[in-house]
């Protein structure tokens, strides 16, 4: 499933390939609740003797965690952990994530950032089958969850399938549907999870430090006669979206084995 849930608006890492370990490393323990908000966290010593840094090097990550909101530096008291702000959780299957989108627009809302036409990436037109010279259309889009960005999509459609549906038609309704209703039968998709680097241009969007890690998904959306008809480029903040999937032992022996239970959940956030 997937999870929307709580985080303060990134300020920058610090400068420093040290400082920046020591910031993540520390953000993803309070975001995990390894540090309960109006916690104190360790001084400046021993936090460089756990981490096994320089003072100056926690500093420096102290204060970019300050800047951010994530904990509160007060003299003579410490440093303590801030409350972060809760939003209700926008939730998904992850073994449904197609069928889901249907619904997705009424529980979300996505913001059209850029839209253009060219030639395709070297990476899409292979994915997609397209010839080397093929064009698409592409359009840049955030979505959002109780007005909270969690997610800057890319997405990629052949050109002669994006001619049905315009600029507007796409910063209002959701592409699954414009592409539906272009005549195109959609009938599977693969797609893979990992994860990268938030560049300058997606940590503005996400409100995340540039350099902080994020969730990579990428879809390839096939028709019905196994034609490319979109290639998505979506990368989430990972403190505010999480995969899930529920599984069941299933066979007898030494067949046994854990397999996917399939349940279309009621609301989406896949796309």
């Amino acid at each position: 499933m997937a999870q929307v849930g709580a985080a303060g608006k990134g300020s920058g890492l610090p400068e420093g390939g040290k400082a920046r370990r020591v910031y993540l490393l520390l953000q993803e323990e309070i975001l995990r609740g390894v540090h309960a908000p109006g916690a104190a966290l360790e001084g400046e010593q021993k936090l460089a003797l756990r981490l096994g840094v320089s003072r100056v090097t926690v500093r420096r990550a102290l204060d970019a965690l300050s800047q951010d909101g994530m904990i509160a530096r007060r003299a003579g008291s410490g440093t303590v952990v801030q409350a972060q702000t809760s939003y209700p959780p926008v939730l998904a299957d992850f073994t449904t994530l197609i069928p889901q989108l249907v619904e997705m627009d009424q529980k979300t809302t996505a913001r059209l950032l850029s839209f253009s036409y060219g030639v395709a990436p070297s990476v899409v037109a292979e994915a997609m089958g397209l010839p080397g010279d093929g064009r698409v259309q592409t359009a840049v889009r955030v979505r959002l969850a109780q007005g909270r960005a969690f997610s800057h999509l890319t997405t990629y459609v052949p050109e002669d399938v994006a001619a049905n549906y315009t600029e507007a038609d796409l910063a209002t309704t959701p592409l699954f549907r414009l592409l539906e209703r272009s005549g195109v039968c959609i009938e599977r998709a693969h797609q893979s999870v990992s994860a990268t680097l938030a560049t300058p241009d997606v940590a503005e969007v996400l409100g995340l430090s540039v350099g902080a890690p994020v969730l990579s998904l990428r879809r390839v959306v096939l028709d019905a006669d196994g034609k490319g008809v979109e290639y998505l480029s979506a990368l989430y903040r990972p403190d505010l979206f999480r995969l899930e999937m529920s599984l069941n032992r299933v066979g007898t022996d030494d067949t046994r084995h854990w397999e996917p239970v399939i349940d279309v959940p009621r609301s989406e956030a896949a796309e």
